[in-house]
C-alpha cells in the first residue's frame, strides 16, 4: 500500500510544504547563516563518527542469562489464555456475566500492573527492554479489552435472536466496520474467506491471529488479501532494516550529543527521527506484518501531514489507536449520556496515562512530563481550532510537533535525580549508545560531575 493521500495531488503535499517552511524558519531564525548541513558538519567535526550498531546489539546481549524483559513478554501469554478461557466459560453458560466481567477486569488490571511491578523491582531490567515489554503489555491490554467487548456484544445479540446468523455480528455498534459475510468484498476489494460465527471464534488460532494482526479492534472475521505478494513484502523488509539502522545512527550521532547542549540544535533532528520512525512503523513494519498474515485492512494512517487542527492530527496519524478509542471508549461514553467534550477529555486522559506509563516505569522516574504534554494538547487544540485556519493551522501543528517533543525529552532528562542514571543502568562503556560521557545536566562526564560536586560541597 502506498502512502494514503487524497486524490488531489496538490492538496496531498500541502502539509509537507508547510513542514519545510517551518523547519527552515526554525533553523534560520536564531542564526541567519546557519543551516542543517552546517549543523551536521559541525557535529562530525566536534564528536567524530559515533555510529556503532554492534554496541546496540551488546545492549541486549550483555547478560545472556538474565533477560527479565523477554521473560515478561513470554509471560503475557498467561493473560491471553486466561481471557480466552473466561470467554469460553461465558459462551458455554457455566459462568455468569457478572462473574465474567469481574474476572476480565482483574485480568486486564493485572496486565498493566504486573509488568510495571517487575520492572520497578528487578534491577537487571534495562530501560530499552522494559519499554519493549511494557509496550507489548499495553498492546495486549488494548487487544484483550476489545476481545472482551466484541464477544459480549455477540452474547447480547444472541440472547435477542438465537436463530440469527452470528457471523455478521462480530463487530461493534461503532461505524466503519467490515462486513465479513462469505462472498462479499471487503473495503480494499479483497474477497473475505469463509466467515466464522460466535462462539466458534473462541479458539487459539483466531485469538493469536488477532494478537499478531496490525490492529487493536477485534473482529470475528477480518478482511483478508488473496495471497502474499513476495516483492511487496521484500521491499517492506528492506525498508525496515534500512530505517532501523538509520534511526539508531541518527540517535547515536546527532540526537544524544546535542541533547547535552541545548534545544536549538536538537529540535530539528528529533523531529526528523520521529518522521523516519513513523514511516518505519506505520508503513514498512505494519504493511510487512499485514502482508505475512494476509491482513486486508491497510489503513494504518491518513493524511495527517495536512492537519489544519490538532484534533485532525490525533484522529489521523495513528488509525489503529484512534479506531480503538472511538469504538471502545468514546462511543460507549456518548451512548451512556456523556457530553462530547467530556468524552474527548477522557480519551486524552487515557492517552496521557499510557504515555506516562511507557516513559516513567522503564526509567523508574515519575515526573509526569509525558502526562502533562498530552493534556496540554487540549488547550492547544482549542486555540488552533478557534483562532487559526488553513495554512496557519497546519503550521501551528508542525511547530507543536517539532518543538513540543524536544521540550518533553529535555524536561525528563533534566529531572533525573542522578545524572549518571542511564549510563550506570545500561552498563555500557562510553555512555548511552556509544556517546562519550553521559546525559549529565551540564553535558560533562560522570566523573567530572562527581568531582564538581565534591569541590562545590567542600
Amino acid at each position: 500500500a502506498a502512502l494514503q493521500c487524497p486524490k488531489d495531488s496538490g492538496r496531498a503535499v500541502l502539509g509537507v510544504g508547510n513542514l519545510c517552511a517551518v523547519a527552515l524558519a526554525l533553523a534560520l531564525a536564531p542564526f541567519p547563516v546557519l543551516s542543517n548541513a552546517r549543523l551536521f558538519l559541525e557535529n562530525l567535526i566536534k564528536y567524530g563518527i559515533l555510529v556503532d550498531p554492534i554496541q546496540v546489539v551488546s545492549l541486549f546481549l550483555k547478560d545472556p542469562y538474565s533477560w527479565p524483559s523477554l521473560c515478561l513478554v513470554i509471560l503475557s501469554n498467561v493473560f491471553v489464555l486466561a481471557a480466552l478461557h473466561i470467554e469460553k466459560h461465558l459462551a458455554a453458560g457455566s459462568l455468569s456475566e457478572h462473574s465474567g466481567s469481574v474476572l476480565h477486569s482483574l485480568n486486564l488490571l493485572t496486565v498493566l500492573c504486573f509488568p510495571a511491578l517487575v520492572v520497578l523491582t528487578v534491577s537487571s531490567a534495562t530501560p530499552v527492554g522494559a519499554l519493549f515489554a511494557l509496550l507489548t503489555y499495553t498492546i495486549v491490554f488494548l487487544k484483550l479489552f476489545s476481545f472482551r467487548d466484541v464477544n459480549r456484544w455477540c452474547r447480547e445479540r444472541r440472547a435477542k435472536d438465537e436463530s440469527a446468523r452470528l457471523g455478521e455480528l462480530g463487530t461493534s455498534p461503532a461505524p466503519a466496520k467490515h462486513n465479513a459475510a462469505s462472498g462479499q468484498k471487503t473495503a480494499n476489494g479483497d474477497v473475505a474467506e469463509k466467515s466464522v460465527s460466535y462462539p466458534a471464534n473462541l479458539n487459539y488460532k483466531d485469538l493469536y491471529y488477532f494478537l499478531l494482526a496490525p490492529t487493536l479492534c477485534y473482529e470475528l472475521n477480518f478482511p483478508r488479501s488473496p495471497r502474499i505478494r513476495k516483492r511487496f513484502l521484500l521491499r517492506r523488509l528492506v525498508e525496515m532494516l534500512f530505517f532501523t539502522q538509520l534511526i539508531v545512527g541518527l540517535i547515536q550521532q546527532w540526537m544524544v550529543p546535542t541533547i547535552q547542549n541545548s534545544m536549538k540544535p536538537f529540535r530539528v533532528p528529533n523531529h526528523f527521527i520521529w518522521l523516519i520512525f513513523f514511516y518505519w512503523l506505520f508503513h514498512s513494519s505494519m504493511n510487512a506484518v499485514a502482508e505475512v498474515l494476509r491482513f486486508g485492512d491497510r489503513e494504518f494512517y491518513r493524511d495527517w501531514w495536512n492537519s489544519e487542527s490538532v484534533t485532525y492530527f490525533w484522529q489521523n496519524w495513528n488509525i489503529p489507536v484512534h479506531k480503538w478509542c472511538l469504538r471502545h471508549f468514546y462511543v460507549p461514553m456518548i451512548r451512556s449520556g456523556c457530553r462530547r467534550w467530556m468524552a474527548r477529555t477522557a480519551v486524552f486522559l487515557l492517552s496521557a496515562f499510557f504515555h506516562e506509563y511507557l516513559v516513567s516505569v522503564p526509567l523508574r522516574m515519575f515526573r509526569l512530563w509525558a502526562f502533562m504534554g498530552m493534556m496540554a494538547q487540549l488547550p492547544l487544540a482549542w486555540f488552533v481550532g478557534k483562532f487559526l485556519q488553513g495554512n496557519y493551522g497546519n503550521a501551528a501543528v508542525w511547530i507543536s510537533l517539532i518543538i513540543g517533543q524536544p521540550i518533553a525529552v529535555l524536561m525528563s532528562v533534566g529531572s533525573m535525580p542522578d545524572p549518571c542514571f542511564i549510563q550506570r543502568w545500561l552498563s555500557i562503556p562510553g555512555g548511552l549508545l556509544g556517546v562519550p560521557g553521559s546525559l549529565c545536566y551540564a553535558g560533562v562526564s560522570c566523573g567530572a560531575k562527581k568531582q564538581h560536586r565534591i569541590l562545590t560541597s567542600g
